[in-house]
């Protein structure tokens, strides 16, 4: 079963967009969207979530203000700044807490507990292209990477259960833990930019990620008509860097004018753009592919 991911090196290149189409077009798959942070693949496709699970990871400290002694050790030992002293007593504050567990361990009277941390929920849902897993982080909450990690392995069991063919993810922009997260072990990985100096250095920088862990990848050019000759460079990129060019989309209202509808551009045009991601999402289909039918 291929695993695809879609990834950008930067923010807002257009990424979640060609998933959408791509899942639009992926008559057999299981739709993932592993940018827990800020995901927004959920807008277009219109999940109806099935299950819904909580997230814990890691712990945080919490004061029993019954047991407290109020005699300020937990303050004075806190190198976060997370315990303060307002009026109704000690408390920390848990966006400030980082876990460390100081704290629990030299309160002289035992008063702080150290439970599991809820981090933010995760759920299996339903769309009008197939079943989709995603998630969301609450605001500063951390381990991402955990997150993703248990995401793609939901995906895989649900595949491996409903018989469907395809794992297709829409991974976080960057190079952080959520990226290096959805990579490992993933068989193609599709990166998306667009024709400026900060597409092109975001990139390569992503592209130097796949690379370290052996991810075949080939890359879009996302409003390509913009600037000819930023893809052109791009283009001569891939070339040496032996990474697949995929596609040099132009620029088409339509995919704005699609997620006003909250649908995919290939369901609200079959021209045009639509005929050109057609073509690319054959293409990525006949590399991902290959990893798993190396005869293909």
């Amino acid at each position: 079963m291929p695993e695809i991911i879609i990834i950008s090196g930067k923010g807002g290149t257009g990424k979640t967009s060609l998933t959408a189409a791509f899942a639009h077009m992926a008559a057999d798959a299981v739709i993932c969207d592993l940018d827990v942070d800020a995901p927004d693949l959920h807008l277009i496709l219109r999940p109806e979530i099935k299950v819904r699970e909580d997230f814990h990871s890691g712990h945080e400290a919490l004061i029993d203000p019954a047991a407290c002694t109020a005699c300020g050790l937990c303050a004075e030992m806190c190198r976060f700044g997370a315990v303060s002293n307002p009026p109704t007593g000690y408390r920390i504050d848990p966006l400030k807490c980082e876990g460390c567990k100081v704290c629990v361990q030299f309160c002289p009277a035992a008063a702080i507990r150290f439970p599991e941390r809820h981090c933010g929920e995760w759920y299996l849902s339903s769309t009008r292209f197939g079943p989709m897993v995603h998630a969301q982080l609450f605001p500063g909450a951390e381990n991402s990477g955990r997150l993703v990690a248990l995401l793609r392995q939901k995906a895989r069991d649900l595949a491996r259960e409903s018989g469907r063919r395809l794992v297709l993810s829409d991974g976080a922009p960057g190079i952080g833990c959520p990226v290096i997260s959805s990579l490992s072990g993933t068989d193609f990985a599709v990166l998306v930019t667009e024709p400026t100096p900060s597409g092109r250095h975001d990139l390569e920088r992503v592209a130097d990620l796949c690379r370290h862990f052996k991810i075949p990848t080939g890359v879009i050019v996302n409003k390509a008509d913009l600037n000819p000759e930023n893809t052109r460079d791009i283009q001569r990129w891939c070339e040496t860097a032996r990474t697949e060019f995929l596609a040099a989309l132009p620029y088409d209202p339509a995919v704005t004018e699609a997620m006003v509808q909250r649908q995919t551009v290939t369901e609200f045009s079959a021209d045009g753009l639509s005929t050109d991601i057609r073509r690319t999402w054959r293409r990525i289909l006949e590399l991902g592919s290959r990893k798993k039918h190396p005869s293909q």
